[in-house]
């Protein structure tokens, strides 16, 4: 460690994806000092979750900021379709639900990121280092005091009395804090890449459903955001070079009127994997500790839920502990408090999406299924008030949290406008 390196701050997050520049913005308002470190230069990455759902705009609502997040340019879902061989086959329809924000708004995950953190950087107590990348937790007598960190480089630590790890499924500082995790699998990875899209394709993001296949299509404006699903742990088969024209006639099978634009991917270095894994931690904190997020619970990309869950656990971390936050001392018990209000929704979250995965897609992808629900619940999921219900799991959640009355700061303390 180098001389001078070592910092102190009020909070330190690892981690700039939804969970922790939410987090960091919200405890910002508060008035608690906090720093985000974020291991990439900048957040443009092309294969992170895009959809932000009502459970998320009614956030941005409640913080004084929906019109202004709207106004970042998306595309605006008020169902969910699915495209089978037999036609057309919504999976959800939003239009019915009582919420302001009866849709899904698809828009890159980087806007988003963007967009919370221009409004942290309002409030002088914010601070987002990138290109800085966790590598530690540091303990003193069986507490978290703080975190090792490599930026550009240097190894620097930087001490706080609470050290959040918001780094994502393959989460550095989950492990180092010895948290144990109960694995559930999945059936499926994911193979992404994009496509340039036409003024004459269809207006909207859906999926392909096939006997043993399934693509995702997301609308990107003047592009596809494509996700070809593929079983778990074959994405070194597939990507053999000569498997390639094999991949691009599979995606022209499943679309024609795409027209020979596989072409684009002009090798396996366009195309993407992403692990899907399905986890969680049977306990997210120590002492001076704490995960969120995907580094307490991963979530499958089934119903695209993952950015949203993320956002409501730093929403219910912000409301529990910025209080204490502010004394300078959290103790654990106000930790706990953060899991036990999460862990319901979490729980219901992820047994569904495994009932999903285990009675749809895994005999999807292995071709025992032409990709449609079975006729029962067709039949079930026509009545109004089943219909309903499985929007609103989709589109709000359980359990969702308001961000109406969290600690703010008064902005003429700070000069703010």
């Amino acid at each position: 460690m180098n001389p001078g390196t070592a910092q102190e701050t009020g909070c330190v997050i690892a981690g700039g994806g939804p969970a922790g520049v939410v987090l960091g913005w919200l405890l910002a308002r508060a008035g608690v000092e906090v720093v985000v470190l974020e291991k990439y230069a900048d957040f443009r990455r092309d294969f992170r979750g895009d959809t932000v759902h009502a459970s998320t705009l009614q956030i941005m609502d409640d913080l004084g900021v929906g019109d202004e997040f709207l106004a970042i340019p998306h595309q605006r879902e008020s169902s969910v379709l699915a495209v089978t061989d037999d036609g057309e086959m919504p999976l959800a329809d939003f239009s019915d639900l009582r919420t302001k924000y009866p849709f899904i708004a698809y828009m890159p995950q980087w806007d988003l990121l963007d967009f919370v953190t221009s409004q942290a950087r309002q409030y002088p107590w914010f601070r987002i280092e990138m290109n800085a990348r966790a590598t530690g937790l540091i303990e003193a007598d069986g507490r978290i005091t703080g975190v090792r960190y490599v930026q550009n480089g240097t190894e620097r630590e930087l001490r706080a009395p609470l050290t959040v790890a918001a780094d994502g499924r393959h989460s550095v500082l989950r492990a180092d804090a010895g948290l144990p995790v109960r694995e559930f699998g999945t059936p499926m990875d994911l193979l992404w890449f994009r496509l340039t899209r036409k003024d004459t394709d269809p207006a909207r993001t859906f999926a392909r459903l096939s006997r043993g296949s399934m693509v995702a299509m997301i609308h990107r404006g003047d592009y596809w955001q494509a996700a070809y699903v593929i079983p778990k742990g074959t994405a070194e088969a597939w990507s053999d070079a000569a498997r390639l024209d094999q991949f691009r006639r599979r995606i022209e099978t499943l679309i024609p009127w795409l027209g020979g634009r596989t072409t684009e991917i002009t090798s396996w270095d366009d195309v993407h994997e992403l692990d899907v894994r399905l986890d969680r931690a049977e306990r997210w904190y120590r002492d001076g500790f704490l995960a969120i997020g995907d580094a307490a619970h991963a979530m499958s990309v089934v119903g695209g839920v993952g950015i949203n869950l993320a956002v409501q656990d730093a929403v219910a971390a912000a409301r529990i502990l910025a209080p204490a936050l502010i004394t300078g001392r959290v103790d654990k018990r106000l930790l706990a408090r953060v899991q036990k209000r999460r862990s319901l929704p979490t729980a219901l979250t992820q047994r569904l999406q495994r009932t999903i995965q285990d009675r749809f897609l895994t005999p999807l992808l292995a071709g025992q299924t032409e990709g449609r629900p079975p006729a029962i619940l067709r039949a079930l999921f026509r009545l109004g008030p089943l219909q309903r219900a499985k929007a609103r799991i989709v589109a709000v959640g359980f359990r969702p949290e308001r961000a109406t009355g969290l600690p703010q700061v008064k902005k003429e303390v700070y000069g703010g406008g």
